[in-house]
């Protein structure tokens, strides 16, 4: 393992995460916050915990009311004033039925003069969740969605329909009372109506549009599943007021300012990065290929949300999947490496944030017994880099604007 590369490229990812936790930006767009009357807060998604510490400060007085729900081991302490749960992703589950629940209680009944200060963050499609089906089809339909690899936005598109909470319905449920909504997005173009799920975004998707993707896919509905795609979502909403503080161009943006500082010349190759992830660490390591001999100090920056199609029954997240195929275009390159990390700290259900090769680490999987071929069709890219020592762990950062992929080339 090249460990020069490896410490550069771990500064870089933890710094341009650093950069972008909600904590600041929360405050700037909390800044000519006045409300009328009463003030209930509820925050949904990995980053809520972090969002609701950093309103509840701002606020010039404490809020009326208050409910957090967000991913397991994201609740770092109590907040005043604030109810806070723990749930399921990717998949939701029951605490992700009570949580809801208590914020549905919460925004119950409200007045025109009250207001919902509404903080979301990526994670909430499963964390906030009332199923309009039985709970165990819609978990068995999310997890058709994970496996099949349809891309966020399709999942989304089918999600909306199968909730009390989503597609803008939530925002129905606080009216007459306004929803000030504070979004940190982790959807490529920051569409509204996509991150989460939009629970307070007016719904532009269709019936058709639902059943098209769930035909793509064949997926597994009941009747009453079905019926539920061919309801329509709200398509206006008047009582939502929506600023987004943060996406994966400020994460690129940030990790391109941390490689100045560390010599690199940084190279922003996309921060809409979707495709299959495999083929991302491969079209990657092709381009570090392509410069590995020019003497130069060079970053590759690609940010954005890619998708892995599983066929096997290993452990792993799409940043590992992506770290691993770039293996062994990488393999015997010296001064090249690639990082590829989820900004929130968690990559698929894992406990790693993603994963970090170099121009060693195909040998090395090798002197392990490791096939990197075999390895992705299980999708057990976790424990292959776990074997080679190049899993990623941050722990939950408190903040959620998709992944990003660094790409280094050092000098010769």
């Amino acid at each position: 393992m090249n460990q020069k590369l490896r410490t550069d490229a771990e500064d870089i990812a933890r710094s341009a995460i650093e950069a972008v936790r909600p904590d600041e930006a929360v405050k700037r767009a909390l800044a000519d916050f006045q409300p009328e009357g009463r003030v209930f807060l509820a925050a949904v998604g990995k980053a809520a915990w972090q969002m609701a510490r950093a309103a509840v400060r701002e606020l010039p007085r404490p809020v009326d009311g208050g409910v957090v729900v967000t991913k397991y081991g994201h609740v770092l302490g109590d907040i005043p004033g604030v109810a806070c749960y723990e749930a399921g992703h990717p998949v939701p589950d029951e605490n992700s039925f009570r949580g809801t629940e208590a914020v549905l209680e919460l925004t119950r009944n409200l007045l025109p003069a009250d207001t919902v200060l509404f903080l979301l963050s990526g994670g909430g499609s499963a964390l906030f969740e009332q199923p309009l089906i039985p709970p165990e089809e819609l978990q068995d339909i999310t997890r058709q969605l994970l496996a099949c690899g349809a891309d966020i936005v399709e999942m989304n598109t089918i999600r909306k329909r199968l909730s009390g909470v989503k597609g803008g319905r939530f925002a129905l449920h606080c009216a007459p009372a306004r929803v000030e909504a504070v979004v940190l997005s982790d959807i490529l173009g920051d569409p509204l109506d996509m991150i989460a799920s939009g629970p307070a975004a007016a719904d532009p998707s269709t019936a058709e549009q639902a059943r098209a993707i769930a035909q793509k896919y064949a997926l597994r509905l009941s009747e009453a599943a079905w019926g539920c795609l061919d309801k329509e979502t709200p398509k206006t909403l008047d009582n939502v007021h929506t600023q987004i503080i943060g996406s994966v161009r400020e994460l690129c943006r940030a990790a391109a300012e941390r490689c100045r500082a560390l010599g690199y010349d940084p190279i922003l190759l996309t921060d809409r990065l979707d495709c299959e992830a495999r083929e991302a660490g491969r079209f990657l390591a092709a381009v570090l290929g392509a410069h590995a001999g020019e003497g130069k100090k060079l970053a590759f920056l690609a940010g954005g949300e890619t998708v892995v199609h599983l066929t096997g029954p290993g452990l792993g997240g799409r940043n590992q999947e992506l770290a691993l195929a770039a293996a062994t275009g990488l393999a015997g390159l010296p001064n090249t490496a690639l990082i590829s990390v989820g900004s929130d700290g968690t990559d698929g259900p894992t406990d790693a944030a993603g994963g970090y090769v170099d121009g060693d680490t195909l040998a090395a999987l090798k002197t392990a017994g490791l096939n990197v071929h075999e390895v992705l069709a299980d999708n057990d890219a976790y424990h292959a880099l776990e074997a080679v020592g190049g899993l990623i762990k941050t722990g939950p950062t408190g903040t959620n604007v998709n992944d990003v992929s660094i790409g280094l080339v050092g000098e010769a």
